[in-house]
Parts: C-alpha cells; sequence; structure tokens
C-alpha cells in the first residue's frame, strides 16, 4: 500500500515507537512492561514502515535480517540466565549493581534477560512477517 498519508506517518511514528519500545524495556523489571511487550511495540514500528513503504525498502532501511539477531538475544539472555551459577547461585538468581543508574534504576541480570527477549522478539516477528510479505509479491 503506498498512500502518502501513510508513508508521512511512518516517518514520525517509527523513532516514536521505538523511543516507546525502549521504554517499556527500561521500565520492565520494576512495572509491567518488559522485553517481550518492548520487542513487540518495536516490531510494529517495523511491521509500520513495511506496509507504508514496503518490505524490501524496510529491510534496506534495517541493513540486518530479522533472523540474525535471535541468536544475539538468545546469548544475551542465556549468559544473564547462567551468570549466578558462576558466583555459586541457583540459575535465574537476580544480580545487582548497587547503584543505581540515572534514568535506568537499578541495573541487574533481569535487564539484561529482558535484553535477550527484545532482540528474540523482534527477531522472530519481523522473520516470520517480512517472510510472509515477500513471498505473497
Amino acid at each position: 500500500m503506498k498512500s502518502v498519508i501513510l508513508q508521512s506517518a511512518s516517518r514520525y511514528l517509527l523513532p516514536i515507537l521505538l523511543l516507546f519500545s525502549v521504554f517499556l524495556l527500561l521500565r520492565g523489571h520494576y512495572y509491567p512492561g518488559g522485553g517481550f511487550v518492548g520487542g513487540l511495540v518495536a516490531a510494529i514500528a517495523f511491521v509500520l514502515h513495511s506496509l507504508a513503504f514496503g518490505t524490501a525498502e524496510t529491510m534496506k532501511m534495517l541493513q540486518f535480517t530479522p533472523l540474525s539477531i535471535i541468536p544475539v538475544g538468545l546469548i544475551i539472555a542465556a549468559i544473564s540466565m547462567l551468570l549466578p551459577v558462576f558466583f555459586g547461585l541457583p540459575v535465574m538468581t537476580g544480580l545487582w549493581i548497587e547503584q543505581p543508574i540515572p534514568v535506568v534504576g537499578l541495573v541487574g541480570s533481569a535487564l539484561f534477560f529482558d535484553i535477550g527477549v527484545y532482540l528474540v522478539v523482534i527477531g522472530v516477528v519481523l522473520t516470520i512477517l517480512f517472510t510472509i510479505s515477500l513471498e505473497t509479491h
């Protein structure tokens, strides 16, 4: 669909939706939100761009295949999950830096697990939707 209105709206909504997805990601380990919801919002931002400009144009803008970020997210999540074992703690025990970071708050292994989930969700959703879109054209 090549709508001028949708293209104009997409130019403004893409950065806003991506910023909101990062907000949801950072908010997630204290309140509702997190990697899954943030990843869905980020994927929706790219799907909106894909609807406005075409999947090929969105893939060019991304400069990488969405499938390639799935293993990166899995590795980050796995490391954050297994890191406590090296300190003699059970798997998935939260490790926290004692000093809060401005804007982000307390940083711990839960945030890195959320970042991994965030990347996996973006990769999976975009891979599925872009594959379907490219197959139908």
